[in-house]
Order: C-alpha cells, then structure tokens, then sequence
C-alpha cells in the first residue's frame, strides 16, 4: 500500500427536497383542504476516523463526495425521503483544512471521533404548514435549502510516543528494525527511507510506538532534499529521539543541523523533550566514543547516550529513557486535563 498523507477532496451535501402544493380529492370529503408534505432533509457530508487505515491513498483515486438530496414532498400529507450522508472514513491523525491550507477545521485523533463538513439543506414546507383559519387554501410552499459545496484538504499526522530523527544513513531505520518488528529498508547509502514509518517497540513489559520519518538535510526547510514535508508526523509525538551517525566525521555539525532545521520549521517542535544519542558505536573504540561524547556535548544542553543498532549494545539504556519522557509526558497531560474539569463551570 502507497503512503499518502496529503489529499484534497470536493465535497457537497444533499440539497432540500422543495415543499408540496397539494389538495385533498376524495370522494364524499366536502371540504378536503391542503395537503401538501414536507421535503426531505439533504444528507450530510461527514468525516469520521476509524481503525486500521494508515493512508489516505484511498483519495488518490476518488476526490469527489456528494450526499444524497433529499425527495421532494408530496400530496396526502407524505413527507419526502431524506437524502443518505456521506461518510468519509480517514484514519486516526487526520487533520480537516479549509481551502486555504491554513484555517484547521477540526483534528480527528480517536478512533470514533466524527465531524461534519458540510451540512445538508433544510426541506422545504408544503402548502399545508401555511394553513390558517384567514387563509384556508394556500397555494405556496417552499423550496428545499440549497447544497453546500466546498474544497478541503485532509493532512494526515501519525500518531506516536516516539520520532526518530538525524540525518540520512544516521541508523534510524535501523534502529526501528532492531527494536520492533517492523521492517523498513536499510541500505548503505542515504534517503533509503522515503515515507514515514512506523514501529511498537517494547522495554519491561510497556509498548510505545515509534515513528521513523525520511532524514533531514542543510536546507530541508527551504525544499533541499525530501524537505520537511515528514516532521508533521512527530508533531504529536511524546518526545523525540536524536540519533547521530558516530563515523560521519563531523558529528557536532550534523547535530546543529538537525536543530537549525527544527527550529526553522517553527511550531513547538523544536522545544519537545529530546533524547540524544550517538549512533554506530560498534565501529568506535573506547577513546573515539568519549572524544565524539565531549564534542557533542559542547553544542548540545542535555547528556549524551551511547547506542548501536547493529550490535544492539546500549539499546535497553535508550529505549528505557524513551519511556520515562512518554510517562512524564502522559502525566503531564492527565494533570492538565483535571487542571481544566475544575476550571469549568458547574454543571447539574
């Protein structure tokens, strides 16, 4: 299956069924009156996150949704059928987008979570709801509500505990090879990784997810390289994981790079909780691993950790630090969720 995290789709609601004008003709009924029905509702256009999708490829081939209209009223007081929604089912992570790109209209991240995009048009009334005792034989009804019709985009954001990051060949999808049971492709030279993947990784009996995104270059921000178009997926993340590639000669460089280009895509990536870890140990004796530990450490605020996804040597070390930042995080938002219950207003 294509990875796809970016459509966009038109969409239109169901328009309202026109209202009825209508007399009753009956046989030995003297005064028979109006009784023209009501129109149907139009359908809505709804979007709705489910389980087991990962893509939005199925918007590759499909971009149009229109609901159903709904019947028009008729005599004998019968009121019209209303329009079928239509439901556009994407996975968990999605983001709904005005036409513009920019303007957020709603964030699906649970499975069940429904919103609806464009509202179906209101029937119209038949000639019977305008019945008074002054006007007993009206000959006016209403027409149905019109469609709406509108473009939006759906931008797909994983969702995970852990981002990897670091530049291309820096053993990401190594790392994710060695850790879980996911199988990305790892070769010798960079960009082998060209859409984000993603991996459950356990450590003591606790299972976290981790996302594998293609890695980043000078200039990602400006377009060089894949770009940045990846670092959406561990916007969400609980705390992001810096792998350094330990034989690429210039492991403080690549360090400030990665920064740089956090901090050059904006938003509060760039301040999540980071783990930084230098890479391909296996290929570095003692003296080399402290010489690279020290060089690093003066760019970089927090302590450095040593790993190898190929010998696995400091893998449990890393993997249990990554849980105590999802932990603290996971703690944090439980705290600020009973922080806003006892902010809001009382409620019988």
């Amino acid at each position: 299956m294509k990875f796809l995290d970016l459509a966009k789709v038109y969409i239109r609601s169901g328009a309202g069924g026109a209202g009825c004008i209508s007399f009753r003709r009956e046989k030995f009924i003297e005064y028979g009156g109006p009784d023209g029905g009501d129109g149907g509702h139009g359908g809505d256009v709804i979007v709705e996150a489910v389980e087991g999708l990962n893509t939005l490829i199925d918007f590759r081939y499909q971009q149009h949704f229109f609901a159903g209209n709904g019947q028009h009223g008729m005599g004998s007081q019968r009121t019209g059928k209303d329009g079928d929604d239509k439901v556009l089912r994407v996975p968990v992570g999605t983001e709904i987008l005005d036409e513009d790109e920019e303007t957020l209209i709603a964030d699906l991240t649970e499975v069940g979570q429904t919103v609806v995009i464009a509202k179906g048009g209101n029937g119209g009334w038949g000639n019977l709801r305008f019945k008074t005792a002054t006007n007993q034989a009206p000959r006016r009804a209403n027409p149905g509500q019109e469609s709406i019709e509108r473009t939006i985009w759906l931008r797909l954001k994983l969702i995970a505990d852990v981002g990897l990051l670091g530049m291309p060949n820096a053993g990401k999808s190594t790392f994710l090879a060695a850790t879980s049971n996911a199988r990305p492709k790892v070769a010798d030279y960079p960009f082998t990784t060209l859409v984000p993947n993603l991996g459950v990784v356990g450590i003591d009996d606790v299972e976290f997810v981790v996302a594998d995104i293609p890695g980043l270059i000078a200039g990602a921000s400006e377009g060089r390289g894949l770009g940045d178009l990846f670092l959406g997926h561990v916007e969400r993340c609980a705390v992001l994981l810096h792998l350094i590639d330990g034989t690429s000669g210039d492991p403080a460089g690549d360090y400030k790079t990665i920064i740089g280009e956090l901090e050059a895509y904006g938003g509060a990536l760039a301040d999540k909780p980071r783990i930084t870890v230098l890479n391909k140990i296996d290929a570095l004796d003692d003296e080399e691993r402290e010489f690279l530990r020290d060089e690093i450490a003066s760019v970089c605020d927090g302590p450095i950790m040593l790993m190898s996804g190929v010998s696995r040597e400091g893998i449990p070390e890393v993997l249990r630090a990554l849980r105590s930042e999802i932990d603290d995080d996971r703690l944090r938002h439980r705290k600020e969720a009973e922080a806003d219950e006892e902010d809001a207003p009382w409620q019988p």
